[in-house]
């Protein structure tokens, strides 16, 4: 299959994406928490790294390299942890949505809640992963940061399937990795196409509102322009937030089981390419 049709179809799944959530809006409101939860934590762990140094000027060479990384372990075991949260219920909103259930944001956060020792178990496994590849890139020089970069893509790719099978499969986070891994290279390779077409969509979005932002600063009024700008970009980055997560719940289920009418499942298949 060529670039163009796997480009074509990726477009098609992206508005097949966009159907379910404008079925149902609501769901917008995860990715939303998500962000506002992660604002919340940045600021409390923020607070807490100035508020050590009496608010004054802070100097990380008080402290011990084994202090700063805990704190950095912390850090990312508390985002690990809302971004999974937030996501699985979506994920599980989106199945709902698949198997003809009733849909509401309460379900998908009761899901969540109810998973909720899986969930803390990932985000601890992924922090070590993190916290790992930091010290790796922080004290390897230059050789640390390619090995870093490289691993990062490997690990996107390892765990795109990660957040259903926490959801529905009952198992650890070393297996729900193992699982996810062998999920993307025994169906469908490692050529995926979708997520580059919902960040073209993306890009193409944001593109638009940059320019109309800079053009209504140039011709009505600069703080307003900046701030149309600002809004529409954080819209559209939460709106591909919520299409991302649907699109892998709707993978999933395709290997899993039948989707619905807004779902192509050999299109879906067609989106990877086969080693």
């Amino acid at each position: 299959m060529g670039l163009g049709t796997r480009m074509t179809n990726g477009w098609q799944v992206a508005k097949n994406s966009l159907a379910v959530l404008n079925a149902h809006k609501e769901l917008i409101i995860f990715p939303v928490l998500s962000g506002l939860s992660m604002l919340l934590v940045i600021g409390s762990f923020l607070s807490v790294v100035y508020g050590a140094f009496g608010w004054a000027q802070v100097d990380t060479d008080k402290y011990s390299s084994g202090t700063i990384y805990l704190f950095l372990f912390c850090f990312y075991i508390v985002n690990y942890f809302i971004v999974v949260f937030f996501n699985m219920g979506l994920v599980h909103c989106a199945k709902l949505y698949f198997d003809g259930e009733e849909v509401s944001v309460a379900k998908g956060l009761r899901f969540s809640a109810g998973r909720i020792h899986y969930i803390f178990l990932w985000a601890v496994f992924a922090a070590t992963v993190g916290t790992a590849l930091r010290f790796i890139q922080d004290n390897v020089g230059w050789l640390g940061k390619i090995i870093v970069g490289i691993v990062g893509i490997v690990w996107s790719a390892a765990t795109f399937f990660v957040i259903p099978i926490l959801a529905y499969e009952n198992v650890g986070p070393a297996e729900a990795l193992k699982r996810s891994a062998n999920l993307m290279k025994q169906k469908w390779g490692e050529g995926i196409t979708a997520n580059f077409s919902l960040g073209l969509i993306s890009f193409c979005a944001i593109l638009l509102v940059a320019v109309g932002g800079m053009a209504i600063s140039a011709l009505v009024n600069e703080t307003a322009g900046v701030l149309i700008m600002v809004a529409g970009i954080l819209f559209i980055i939460t709106i591909s937030s919520a299409l991302h997560t649907i699109l892998i719940s709707a993978l999933y289920n395709q290997v899993n089981g039948d989707l619905n009418e807004h779902f192509n499942s050999q299109l879906l298949d067609d989106l990877f390419v086969e080693k």
